[in-house]
């Protein structure tokens, strides 16, 4: 096809309207009910729909601004994409830790993050900073014990090396408002806390003017359970409330806003979270505006973190994905700086081998994927650009809530913060249960084959012992629930086992049987399967001769008047304690079966994790 100058590629091709389209999709929908089949109900609160058109995008004001313009939904970058990558080092070893950090360097981390606990003096100072330059390298600093004392340790240390404090950057993870949603209040006092927080402010601004002095630990939230537009919205609220502070006690809002860094999550929801950050930065350029920032620094740091809450015990190398999806996520969503945690998180603390895999995904995606290279890729995505639009509206809702009652402190102390996450954790965890949210290898498609009882390391990175906010994982109830299961085989040299009876309709028993192996798997259960028997004598001999705790008939809901009843008949005179179950919801005939001797049903609607745990229980696990 030869194309004259200028002509469109696609020119030949009539115009295809939406109601075109819409009634090409009814069609083919036979009459299913377009709105179950198609759209999709997020947990932020706003419909989802199949495909989205240029006319979606009519009310969106930022869509002609460019890379680098106010408010930056479109980033804050015009020649590349470039981002840094953070090496988290959590050994509390000064001389240890500086092994870790030059190795990570070497090895292509831009920013170390040290665990600084154990940093009391300008020797433990020196020594974690060893052979490293903190004119290129980034230096941030978590888990000290006094923050003010920790940054006079480190400009007495950069003084000490000559070191050009201009060219310093980095952060120390000092959040008094992270302590108290954890915690349900303040470290020694509101009054206290807060005025050590203006002390370090003042310290940062006078003597690293690239450094910053306040991190807003949102990514919490996200890990205590929160949805995405509450993690947005109580961040900027947050945020707020060290703004109006600072501000209170002298300090500019331009250098205000100069010392502050996000840490954000991110999940694997993927365009969501990439429409999260395009729609945070440009949400915070709205607060900025309103403390009378100069325009050029409503410019916001954000540190995006994978997500601890998404990663599981069992099948850990599956988090190695997640991970990846996450990077992806992030770095497309422009972030200034990204870390990973280990994959092993679940079971162990890091090591060489999980330090190195959380780095080489973003090399990976700098370096042979050429991430980096491209200014804000999401742009004009008509699906990206409504998902930016609706987190934004959702999460300045939130937010002026919480400005309109009071702020962010007070809301918190009074319990509506941890309040409102827990309910919507709650509905996570039910439909993690329920299997509505998918965690690979934990609640969908078990390894049951797999152990980790011998794996686990004294590590607790979970610790649930707060009166506030608590930060977890959402497959630590199946995980217990199998983590008992593999005790229990221990303890008695045994693992229960699940028998599956696969009988008549080829199609339906081979899919049921799927199901059911999975559904027990995920308690840890052994699973018996079989290719299929001819009589319900030949599968309840078997089921018998197994001696398995529990036996499952998988056939089809027509056939079950068949088999069922035999089968279950069968079986309790021989052994009463065997637990009967069948693969399906007969509704119709269930109270025949049941007096049969069927004791259970499984399906697709059941509440899994309720179910395993009733089970486990009568057979003496739990």
């Amino acid at each position: 096809m030869n194309l004259k100058q200028n002509e469109k590629l696609f020119g030949e091709f009539p115009a295809t309207s939406t109601q075109e389209w819409e009634a090409a999709i009814l069609a083919d929908l036979k009459g299913a009910d377009y709105n179950k089949k198609l759209v999709w109900k997020t947990e932020e609160g706003f419909d989802v729909h199949p495909y989205y058109r240029s006319e979606d995008l009519g009310d969106l004001t930022y869509l002609n601004q460019l890379p680098n313009a106010y408010a930056y939904v479109r980033g804050q970058k015009t020649d590349d994409n470039q981002w840094e990558i953070v090496q988290n080092v959590e050994e509390s070893d000064p001389q240890k830790a500086n092994t870790i950090a030059t190795d990570a360097i070497e090895r292509g981390a831009d920013v170390i993050c040290f665990n600084a606990s154990k940093v009391s003096d300008s020797k433990t100072m020196s020594q974690l900073l060893a052979n490293i330059n903190p004119e290129k390298i980034g230096i941030r600093f978590k888990h000290a014990s006094s923050y003010p004392a920790l940054v006079d340790l480190l400009i007495g240390e950069l003084k000490n090396r000559n070191i050009n404090l201009n060219k310093v950057t980095g952060s120390i993870d000092f959040d008094p408002i992270c302590y108290m949603l954890l915690h349900h209040s303040f470290y020694k006092s509101q009054e206290n806390d807060l005025n050590e927080l203006v002390e370090v402010v003042k310290k940062v601004i006078t003597n690293l003017p690239n450094f910053k002095a306040l991190t807003i630990n949102a990514d919490l939230l996200h890990n205590s359970g929160s949805n995405i537009t509450q993690e947005m919205g109580y961040g900027l609220a947050w945020a707020s409330e060290y703004m109006a502070y600072t501000t209170e006690k002298g300090i500019s809002a331009n250098d205000a806003v100069n010392t502050l860094m996000f840490s954000m999550s991110v999940g694997s929801n993927y365009f969501m979270e990439i429409g999260k950050l395009r729609a945070f930065r440009m949400l915070w350029s709205m607060v900025a505006e309103q403390y009378k920032a100069d325009m050029k620094n409503f410019k916001i740091y954000i540190h995006s973190q994978g997500s601890i809450w998404n990663k599981s015990l069992y099948d850990p190398n599956v988090n190695m994905l997640r991970s990846t999806t996450e990077a992806m996520a992030a770095t497309i969503g422009g972030t200034n700086s990204l870390s990973l945690p280990g994959y092993d998180l679940a079971f162990k603390a890091d090591d060489e081998f999980s330090r190195r895999i959380s780095r080489n995904v973003q090399l990976v995606l700098k370096h042979e994927s050429y991430f980096d290279k491209i200014v804000d890729p999401a742009a004009g995505s008509y699906y990206i650009e409504t998902l930016t639009d609706k987190l934004a509206k959702q999460a300045w809702t939130i937010f002026q809530h919480v400005e309109a009652n009071g702020g962010f402190i007070k809301l918190a102390l009074a319990g509506e913060i941890k309040k409102e996450i827990e309910t919507v954790a709650h509905k996570r965890n039910l439909d993690i249960a329920n299997r509505k949210i998918t965690i690979l290898g934990t609640n969908q498609y078990p390894n049951s084959t797999e152990f980790m009882l011998d794996r686990i390391e004294e590590y607790n990175h979970c610790n649930k012992n707060h009166e506030g906010l608590k930060p977890y994982r959402g497959a630590m109830a199946f995980e217990a629930l199998r983590m008992n299961t593999e005790k229990y085989a221990k303890a008695k040299n045994h693992q229960p086992s699940v028998f599956l009876v696969t009988i008549g309709n080829l199609a339906m028993r081979k899919a049921r049987a799927s199901f059911s192996a999975g559904f027990f798997g995920c308690a840890g259960y052994r699973i018996i399967d079989n290719p299929g028997f001819v009589t319900t004598v030949e599968g309840v001999e078997a089921a018998l001769k197994a001696k398995s705790e529990i036996v499952v008939i998988c056939s089809s809901d027509e056939e079950y008047a068949e088999f069922a009843p035999a089968i279950a008949q069968a079986i309790k005179a021989k052994n009463s304690a065997v637990k009967v179950i069948v693969a399906g919801n007969p509704t119709e005939i269930m109270d025949q079966l049941k007096q049969a001797g069927v004791d259970d049903f499984i399906h697709a609607r059941a509440n899994v994790l309720e179910k395993l745990t009733v089970y486990s229980k009568e057979l003496g696990i739990l």
